[in-house]
Order: structure tokens, then sequence, then C-alpha cells
């Protein structure tokens, strides 16, 4: 007997279409009438009408109380992204820009966001740079104290968000937990950090003492987003000569993400569209 190949199922068109449908709702406003699905889907009218009572049925669309013949969609609608969480959200928002990124710099990129007492890489350009020496590094964490992405996360966070960091890492019996005790050599990195106005690491990580990387944080109002870290060899320059070939680069970029996560945070279906 011949076992069964995914590609022998076929697609659910229903399902197919009923996607389509909401896909087209959502980038125009979350309302239209079957006339206008129906153009903009290039479905029959009599197939989108059976859609709509479907969906209507499942409470994903419903009538204008105003207008009858306008359909929109409903609140159940964000159910389906509520097992996102924020951190996802920006990784798929900045997936894309940062393969853009990748053209201009060459050298590897990661966005990575706060997992406790450490950075978590989100999304990377690793796999695609022909300068990088790692492949799979999504999921990888990140030390505060040690990385460039670490330390720009710390020194452009809220304070109480700070504290409550150090204070994780200073419960530690390790190197690290060490370094979050001497409030001395946290002021003094800091104070560095803030006046660069980057986070930097120049072979400090003695897990990765061939590599140097420069960060800038990811902004939402007094809060950050994450971090966007670039790696790349330390013998090939300084610190400060990467930071004045790239950073204005990843300003860019960060730049486009803060401005998309607006857009998300104001009900704007376009800020998840793939294409920068």
């Amino acid at each position: 007997m011949t076992q069964e190949k995914e590609t022998e199922y076929k697609a659910v068109r229903g399902l197919i279409r009923g996607l389509e449908l909401i896909n087209t709702l959502s980038h125009n406003g979350g309302e239209l009438s079957i006339n206008q699905l129906s153009q903009q889907s290039g479905l029959h009218r009599t197939t989108v009408r059976r859609l709509l009572e479907t969906l209507q049925q499942e409470g994903y669309i419903q009538r204008n109380s105003s207008d009858g013949s306008l359909y929109q969609l409903t609140l159940r609608v964000r159910e389906l992204s509520e097992g996102f969480r924020d951190e996802q959200w920006i990784s798929a928002m900045a997936a894309p820009l940062l393969g853009n990124l990748l053209q201009k710099v060459l050298w590897p990129t990661d966005l990575c966001t706060l997992d406790g007492d450490a950075m978590l890489i989100r999304e990377t350009t690793h796999k695609f740079s022909r300068l990088s020496f790692h492949s799979a590094m999504v999921g990888r964490r990140l030390p505060m104290l040690y990385t460039s992405v670490g330390r720009a996360y710390l020194a452009f966070c809220p304070d109480e968000e700070r504290e409550n960091i150090l204070n994780l890492l200073a419960a530690r019996e390790d190197e690290e937990g060490a370094l979050a005790r001497d409030r001395s050599y946290i002021n003094r990195l800091m104070d560095h950090t803030r006046k660069a106005g980057y986070g930097e690491n120049y072979a400090h990580w003695r897990v990765e003492n061939r590599i140097a990387a420069i960060a800038l944080p990811i902004h939402n109002q007094e809060h950050l987003l994450g971090c966007l870290g670039l790696v790349y060899i330390a013998k090939a320059m300084p610190i400060q000569e990467a930071a004045k070939r790239y950073l204005p680069m990843m300003r860019e970029t960060v730049d486009q993400i803060e401005t998309r996560w607006r857009q998300f945070e104001a009900g704007d279906p376009s800020a998840l569209i793939l294409a920068p």
C-alpha cells in the first residue's frame, strides 16, 4: 500500500475564497458591498453572497446596521490574531525590511526582543548573508550585558524596566550576575551607550569573541519594541568605523519598523503587508 503524500490533498477552495473575502475587507476599511467584493476578488456575485452568508453565520462578518448592502468585519476576526504576540507581530513586519537592509550592508542583522533576562533573536538575515558564519540563529538567547542589543535595550528602556531586568540578572550566580551587581560598571556602561546613541560589542562576549556588533533601539513611544543589531567580524573594522558606515542605513530601517508599528496600532492593515 502506497503512502499518501501531502500533495495528494486538494486545497479547500471554499476556505481559500472565504479567507480571500476577509482579506479583501481588511484591506479596504473593513466594509464593502457584494458588488465591490465581487469586483475586487474576481469571484461571481452568487459565490460572494454564499460565502458571506457562511461567514456571517460563523460570526466573522455582519451587515452594516445603517446600510444593509454593506458587509463588515466583526470583532471575532481579531480573535484569529490573539495567539500572535507583539513580539511576533514586530518580527513579521520587520522581516522584509531586514531583507532590504541586507542588500545595503551585506553583514547579517538581527531583530531581537526582550525575553526575561536576555534578548531573543526573533528575525535574522544570518541565513542569507554571505558574510555570516552562523545559520540557525532564530530563537537564540543573547546576554544583556555582553551584546550590543542587550546593552542598547538596557540603556534606552524605561528606568523601572531596567531595574527589573538588572534585578533578575543580579540574582544569578554567574559572571553576568556579578556584573549586574556592580552598579558602578552598570552606570558607566549605560552612560557610554546613551552618549554614543547605540549599543556596541567589540569581542566583549567570550562565547563569540570573534565578532563585533552595533545595535539601535526600536521605540514605541516611551517603551521599546526591541533592538536591531548588525554583526560583523571584529577584525574587519573598529566599532567607530562600523557605526559610521552602517548606522545611517540601520536607522532608516528602524524608522520604517516604528512607522509600521504605529500604523498597526492605529488599525491600519497595510502595516502587515510584507512588501515594504
